[in-house]
């Protein structure tokens, strides 16, 4: 009897170190008429690393068995697919991408009728009076939030208690954010990042609806500007150095 559940502790183990062995998952991606789709964003969302498709729609990326990868490129829906055994044993996968339909809407746009008097049409420019900063991957910085009554509590609440605003934001998504830094070190999710606007990709990373991300960062006063205009990889700067600083409160 002895004997016999060794053999099983065994067998069990060699079993969980085969599932956990890293392959090289391959695969092409194309669309519903066979066409191969390049430039495909491919992230396998376990392991935080990323890859692109070639010419021919190939890629090819790290895996184990039920890791999940994520398929997105403009104009096609995104999916995800985990990673099974038989994909790894047969070495390939092909996948279809299905096209999304947007639909345009109508934008009117009413000029102003200028007198030709400098100091009277010049007051028709918007002046904008909001904070710029820097940050890693906006050139131009971002703006802080403008001024209201919720600005000014977060002001007085940083000064009397810096790390309490922050503890709400992050004090149960310590998971998550611990990814930030292994997604800045990869340059494919970074050039990848720098091509997408939707925060689908980061939400997914980070395990947060939209509407969470867009209050994490207006818990980290970022403007409203900045969260509906900024590209992925700047909204990723913008949460990891606002974590950072969190962490360093904290202590």
């Amino acid at each position: 009897m002895k004997t016999f559940y060794i053999s099983l502790s065994l067998l069990l183990i060699s079993l969980f170190t085969a599932a956990q062995e890293v392959h090289t998952v391959k695969g092409n991606i194309i669309d519903l008429r066979g066409k191969p789709l390049e430039n495909v964003h491919v992230i396998n969302l376990n392991r935080v690393i990323g890859s692109i498709t070639n010419q021919k729609g190939e890629f090819a990326i790290k895996a184990v068995v039920n890791d999940t990868l994520h398929f997105s490129i403009l104009g096609f829906k995104s999916i995800k697919i985990k990673v099974t055994n038989d994909w790894i044993k047969f070495g390939s996968n092909t996948i279809e991408l299905t096209e999304s339909i947007y639909a345009l809407e109508e934008v009117l746009i009413y000029p102003h009728k200028l007198t030709g008097f400098l100091e009277i049409d010049t007051k028709y420019i918007p002046i904008n009076t909001a904070k710029q900063y820097s940050i890693s991957g906006l050139p131009k910085g971002y703006e802080s939030g403008k001024k209201g009554p919720r600005g000014i509590n977060k002001i007085l609440g940083a000064i009397f208690n810096p790390a309490d605003l922050l503890y709400k934001t992050f004090s149960k998504k310590g998971k998550q954010m611990r990814k930030l830094r292994q997604m800045k070190k990869d340059d494919n999710i970074r050039k990848i990042l720098s091509q997408k606007f939707d925060r689908e990709l980061l939400c997914s990373f980070l395990k947060l609806a939209p509407e969470e991300l867009e209050d994490v960062l207006g818990q980290c006063n970022y403007s409203e500007q900045f969260i509906k205009t900024a590209n992925d990889l700047q909204i990723l700067d913008a949460i990891s150095s606002c974590y950072e600083e969190y962490k360093v409160l904290k202590k």
